[in-house]
């Protein structure tokens, strides 16, 4: 038994949707949560800043007394997994490989589309997880960029929203994908418009609920798991505390009165991020 809180971290508010999923899954649990809105998004930045702020981001979690560490972040866990596993002694839970798998559980055609921010699709970690898995599957992906500023923005639904996603989705038409990962966890905000332009034949994967399952698994398996009759959930940003807490609470369907700013800068520790490098 283990009552310290799990901490989740994202670019921003995507990954409050990995949040709500744990929650639900596991309501006994303590969490931690901080979203880094102030530097958002982490998909437009090098390889090397987002190693630098994912470090940032985890040490300061680990500061907060967790016991382990949830990337929900789709660009951090592509451009950074394995050195953090290098580095940092205890459990993490990324979102590409439950993902993935679930994709590849789902897929009757065999062709997967994938849409992630411009790092994460670059580094090629989901066709190299989808392969793994099913060696014959044929993967489209693509770079969609202005869905995080979109979904930051609470501009989820309405014509801006749909002609951007037409625009990005239209190439997957023409083919006969019928499963596409939202390889970003802000993505899901988007799934009304998403579904519009693809139409009901293609599954929209979420790899939330498949992240939340991980974490349950890890958590047995290291005799984790926690058991507060009141659970208590902590959020901090990078940035306005009154915008996090208004758009995240209509990600969560929860209040958030206990929201709390941080200069995230301060928690980088240089010494253990470039040694790493």
């Amino acid at each position: 038994m283990d009552n310290r809180p799990i901490g989740i971290f994202d670019s921003g508010l995507g990954g409050l949707t990995v949040l709500r999923a744990i929650h639900e899954l596991l309501p006994n649990e303590n969490i931690v949560y901080f979203g880094d809105s102030g530097r958002t998004p982490y998909g437009t930045k090098s390889k090397e800043t987002v190693i630098r702020y994912t470090f940032q981001d985890i040490n300061f979690l680990l500061k907060q007394n967790v016991k382990m560490i949830v990337i929900a972040c789709n660009t951090a866990s592509a451009c950074s997994l394995n050195i953090v596993k290098e580095v940092f002694d205890c459990p993490i839970v990324e979102v590409v490989e439950p993902g993935s798998l679930a994709a590849c559980r789902q897929t009757k055609s065999k062709s997967i589309a994938v849409i992630g921010t411009s790092a994460t699709i670059s580094s090629g970690v989901y066709e190299t997880a989808i392969k793994k898995c099913k060696p014959d599957a044929r993967v489209y992906s693509k770079a969609c960029p202005l869905f995080v500023p979109l979904v930051e923005e609470g501009w989820w639904e309405g014509d801006i929203a749909e002609m951007i996603a037409d625009e990005y989705l239209k190439e997957f038409k023409d083919t006969d994908v019928d499963t596409l990962i939202l390889g970003c966890t802000h993505y899901p905000m988007l799934q009304k418009v998403i579904k519009k332009v693809l139409g009901e034949g293609v599954t929209l994967v979420n790899s939330a609920v498949e992240v939340a399952n991980a974490v349950k698994k890890l958590l047995e398996e290291n005799g984790l798991q926690g058991n507060n009759e009141l659970s208590e959930i902590k959020y901090y940003t990078s940035d306005s505390i009154d915008k996090f807490a208004s758009l995240g609470k209509m990600f969560l369907g929860l209040e958030m009165n206990n929201v709390e700013r941080i200069n995230i800068e301060k928690e980088y520790d240089k010494e253990a991020y470039y040694d790493a490098l």
